[in-house]
């Protein structure tokens, strides 16, 4: 990096996040200048001014937190982690959501016509690669081997699909904030059997999926161009539950599956994501879903591998490759 450039890193997400920490802990330690906000801080503690057409720049203006300022036309990169959009309780629904649809294509409409920094990721990009049914065309696509699935509201289908498979378990589709009198519910991956599978499944599309005879599970980051494999094993079905129960063993991927996760990136225009894959009792890997914004900091705490180091250097360079 030259040492006098001095184009600030701009980090988007909420107010705790342990995960951005350790990246801005590094990225500081590089003399990399930051500016940290919330689109939920909109008002008083986040101001956003941009200006189109008035000069040769697509976009020039300013981002301005109470203790930073952020020149838009010389951003080095953008870090897109876990941004929260504002919900204005304060004020009447009508209002509320007008506001918040304000912000969303106001500041995030501004933000998303940057195209001079690097971003890791775009949020639309993300959200393009967040579609399981495309996820797992394209990996099979691309050679990975992928469990029979099936995503249907057809109750018999999905019968059929069961008993064809004896195994099966069920995904959704996208996880979605949801709660039951009052109490937050996660969906899990859970075995379902034909006889579990009513009318109900008539209302939305499910993702029904042949179960993996696995023996452990992979958690696989990419960060431009490099890849961090962690084996973890658990002896349970969906490995979220029980953090507790987990122990990690750093492994090197074959090539093959390594070029198909760049290529799979590539594909969907991002510069990092975690990969899911299950490993069978013969040592084969089973692809099961992309996170384009996953999780990272605990295996980097549980293994040393130097993760959020290599999310610095991404960012300071401002170029993936």
């Amino acid at each position: 990096m030259n040492a006098t450039d001095q184009r600030p890193v701009l980090v988007a997400t909420e107010a705790d996040d342990i995960t951005a920490d350790m990246v801005i802990t590094e990225l500081n330690r590089r003399g990399v200048p930051v500016v940290r906000f919330n689109p939920a801080d909109i008002g008083a503690s986040l101001t956003v001014s941009a200006r189109f057409g008035a000069c040769p720049a697509p976009v020039t203006g300013q981002l301005r937190t109470p203790s930073r300022t952020a020149d838009l036309a010389l951003l080095r990169a953008v870090y897109w982690r876990r941004p929260v959009w504002p919900a204005f309780p304060h004020l009447g629904d009508e209002d509320a959501r007008f506001a918040a649809a304000q912000v969303r294509y106001g500041l995030g409409g501004t933000l998303y016509a940057l195209d001079g920094p690097l971003w890791v990721n775009h949020p639309l990009r993300n959200a393009a690669a967040d579609y399981k049914p495309a996820q797992l065309a394209l990996a099979q696509r691309l050679g990975l081997t992928i469990p029979p699935t099936l995503v249907t509201n057809d109750p018999a289908e999905a019968r059929e699909f069961a008993v064809a498979h004896r195994h099966v378990i069920y995904k959704t589709l996208r996880w979605t904030p949801y709660e039951r009198d009052g109490v937050p519910v996660t969906g899990w991956a859970e075995p379902v059997t034909a006889a579990e599978i009513d009318d109900g499944v008539r209302v939305t599309p499910h993702l029904f999926q042949a179960r993996v005879d696995k023996i452990a599970d992979l958690r696989v980051l990419v960060v431009g161009r490099r890849v961090f494999a962690v084996r973890i094993d658990s002896g349970l079905l969906d490995w979220r539950k029980d953090y507790s129960a987990l122990s990690y063993t750093v492994v090197d991927l074959p090539h093959h599956v390594d070029k198909a996760l760049l290529a799979y990136l590539d594909h969907f225009g991002l510069v990092s994501g975690s990969f899911d894959f299950a490993v069978d009792r013969a040592g084969g890997l089973w692809w099961l879903e992309l996170n384009p914004n996953g999780q990272w900091g605990w295996l980097e705490e549980s293994t040393g591998l130097r993760m959020a180091a290599a999310f610095a250097d991404l960012l300071t360079r401002g170029d993936f490759r």
